[in-house]
């Protein structure tokens, strides 16, 4: 039987935005417009759709007024709410995303970034719903149905590494000149960390490390990136001093987000990992990166060794500000960075596998 379409109701008072989005998204989603707020709250009485477009500037009630109103409400606070508007500025968008908005998408419409971002964010919506329903079922059975409860735990497992991955896509999609970033740079950190292990150095530090574990929790190291603006992430050129430091933000903003989220996992060994490499894989050796201005051994060693793997990832890459540079230039900028941006027993270890790297 196929996959019912998902109903996403579109709200702008331009009629020609409207037709514009409707073309858009009527192959793959059924699709609603309403021209104000108010014709919106008339749909919702007897249509509770998938996911709202929302525009910010209405008459009457604005995007703002919209979405309070809509997560005031039991039956629609939970429905996702994606602002699509021609405000671009920053002010705008954090005032969205604190009301509640899962997204902000600025026009014109770019049609293949505005599917994108739907699919994204409805996939997340329907695996977040299927764990939902998963732990409900754990909950409902007790220890004498130990290999049924094991079998439950997988599949919630496995649905939480599809989340994970996509909430590492999206972080990816929005900064969508880094290409494949997140996938070679686990690649690059598992090398490294079986080095590092093997080599028998660091090991008060590497005692006890779940390799798998943390190249799995490696994907969430940039998911700051999802509250930095589009107009920095996507700017086809090199980023002024002011828009540098805004970017710098997503290293605190990281951390953040780990923490939320461990307030509701309590202690977890992945979030922990999650949480060192959001946060410290801009740090310096010298003491001269960001966000803390960290020294030396006061960097934990998983952000210094994930600094490697990231670093090479972006010389070996295509920006719109640099070439990518070959295998044998990047690995050369990495061992002149030896003492002073990486941990010169770390570039030692690098320096012994780098060709690994190249294949």
């Amino acid at each position: 039987m196929p996959k019912q379409k998902a109903l996403i109701i579109m709200v702008d008072d331009n009629p020609a935005n409207l037709r514009i989005g409707k073309n858009i998204l009527s192959d793959k989603y059924v699709v609603a417009t309403a021209p104000s707020a108010e014709k919106l709250f008339n749909l919702l009485s007897s249509n509770i759709p998938d996911l709202i477009l929302l525009d910010v500037d209405m008459p009457e009630m604005d995007g703002y007024q919209t979405i309070k109103l809509l997560k005031s409400k039991a039956e629609t606070k939970d429905i996702p709410v994606i602002f699509l508007t021609a405000r671009a500025e920053s002010d705008a968008e954090l005032a969205a995303l604190s009301l509640g908005a899962m997204d902000y998408i600025t026009k014109p419409i770019q049609p293949a970034l505005l599917l994108k971002r739907i699919e994204v964010h409805l996939l997340v919506e329907e695996q977040k719903k299927t764990l939902e329903h998963q732990a409900a079922e754990l909950k409902y059975f007790n220890d004498n149905l130990q290999k049924m409860i094991d079998e439950k735990t997988q599949n919630i497992l496995q649905l939480q590494n599809a989340l994970l991955k996509t909430m590492a896509e999206l972080v990816e999609y929005r900064d969508d000149i880094t290409g494949k970033h997140i996938e070679r740079t686990q690649r690059g950190l598992r090398i490294l960390l079986n080095e590092v292990i093997q080599s028998g150095l660091y090991k008060e530090e590497t005692k006890g490390w779940n390799i798998d574990l943390l190249v799995q929790s490696c994907q969430l190291h940039d998911v700051g990136k999802i509250f930095i603006s589009d107009n920095i992430l996507r700017k086809p050129g090199k980023l002024s001093n002011d828009e540098y430091e805004d970017m710098k933000i997503h290293t605190h903003v990281g951390k953040q987000i780990m923490e939320k989220v461990e307030i509701l996992a309590d202690e977890s060994e992945f979030l922990r990992y999650a949480k060192i490499f959001a946060t410290t894989h801009h740090e310096w050796w010298d003491g001269t990166g960001y966000p803390n201005k960290l020294k030396g051994n006061d960097i934990p060693l998983l952000g210094r060794i994930m600094a490697i793997a990231d670093v090479y990832d972006a010389l070996i890459s295509v920006r719109p500000y640099k070439k990518a540079y070959s295998h044998k230039e990047a690995v050369q900028i990495i061992l002149e960075g030896s003492g002073t941006h990486f941990d010169p027993t770390l570039i030692k270890i690098f320096n012994k596998i780098a060709d690994r790297f190249k294949e």
